[in-house]
């Protein structure tokens, strides 16, 4: 293919945040043509997919199947609730169509195997998305790559994400009924804090923690063979109404013998005044990192300033550009496959249910990785 190909790209749901097809439609090699979904969906999918279409000037299409017959399309970005993440991946790769996905990729890995089947038979390209080409952590990587502090021996996150959750734990009075989980998210939109929604509830390890746990693959290149978890809902009462972690620590072990840590909860916008307090911690045979995520990052702070308002901002940030140019490397032959895709993605499923059920049962457990 020319260097100068533009993919048509059609996007399946845009119900969560609309960043993912944003940053696709931000890379000069990808072009949105259509926003479809399943006729059948509520009417607040309904009206987010038509917003989102409008915005863009492109047709919102009631029937998924017909859409991506019809669109040309030959690149489906999908953003839809998590729980249907792998249900419209398997009906785009099984059209053809090369997919991106955005996080968490399943739920469960029984849905996650079948779009890692599908994917595989049709020989379709894949991305899940992930922050692996912040500053931060191209640096890292170019670090360890260079043998700065030898072999790595061990390394620790940090990923506390302060964005509020709803009510705080505790305040529910007497007889209030629990909190509806889609409900909760619905409300959550106007602030962005909704990377939950869903008709199933999911904690920080099902919502987040392919961005920590990528950033421990992609800086180790192994994958994690056995977790040790405990998991908590600590802030906040939709949490604790619907039994999802908000604040959770897992030890990992990794092939190849580095052992890693991580910590990640949801700790409230109050408890930070930036997006959070992420971070990461390495040892090395010959020396140690201490890499904070966020950097490069300048600090505002002015009269009038929003509550909500974050003083510390990144700068130089071209992760979504980068994730996007090696994916567009890749559908033409001229690259690595992304540094996420959806074996990679299915593994870190398989990761963070491993923490989930050791979180249960106080046990070490087994992961259930694939390795092709």
């Amino acid at each position: 293919m020319s260097n100068e190909t533009v993919h048509r790209t059609i996007v399946l749901s845009v119900v969560k945040h609309d960043y993912l097809p944003r940053a696709v439609a931000a890379h000069p090699r990808f072009e949105l043509v259509a926003v479809a979904d399943h006729a059948e969906q509520p009417d607040w999918v309904h009206d987010r997919n038509q917003l989102f279409a409008d915005e863009f000037g492109i047709p919102y299409l009631r029937g998924v199947d017909q859409a991506l017959a019809q669109s040309g399309a030959t690149v489906a970005v999908i953003s839809s609730e998590a729980e249907r993440h792998c249900e419209l991946g398997v009906r785009a790769a099984n059209a053809g169509l090369n997919v991106i996905l955005d996080k968490p990729l399943a739920l469960n890995l029984e849905v996650a195997d079948l779009l890692l089947a599908a994917v595989q038979s049709t020989g379709v390209h894949s991305l899940v998305w992930n922050r692996n080409y912040l500053p931060a952590l191209v640096q890292t990587k170019a670090l360890l790559d260079a043998g700065k502090i030898g072999q790595l021996r061990s390394i620790h996150c940090d990923f506390y994400f302060s964005k509020d959750a709803g009510p705080r734990k505790g305040s529910r009075a007497p007889g209030d009924p629990p909190i509806n989980w889609l409900e909760r998210q619905l409300e959550a939109h106007v602030d962005g804090s909704d990377g939950g929604v869903g008709v199933e509830a999911m904690g920080e390890l099902q919502i987040e923690g392919i961005y920590p746990l990528g950033y421990l693959h992609r800086l180790t290149g192994q994958l994690v063979e056995k977790v040790y978890a405990r998991t908590a809902s600590h802030f906040h009462q939709a949490n604790v109404d619907n039994d999802v972690d908000d604040l959770a620590t897992v030890s990992l072990e990794m092939v190849g013998g580095v052992v890693a840590s991580l910590c990640i909860g949801r700790i409230g916008a109050a408890a930070h005044p930036d997006i959070g307090e992420i971070k990461l911690h390495l040892v090395g045979s010959d020396g140690a990192l201490v890499v904070t995520e966020a950097r490069p990052e300048v600090s505002v702070y002015h009269r009038g300033q929003l509550p909500h308002e974050f003083k510390h901002r990144r700068i130089a940030d071209q992760n979504n550009y980068l994730l996007m140019e090696e994916f567009a490397q890749a559908l033409e032959g001229g690259g690595l496959p992304p540094v996420i895709d959806v074996l990679g993605a299915r593994n870190i499923t398989a990761t963070v249910m491993a923490a989930l059920e050791s979180g249960r049962t106080g046990q070490v457990v087994t992961v259930k990785n694939r390795e092709s």
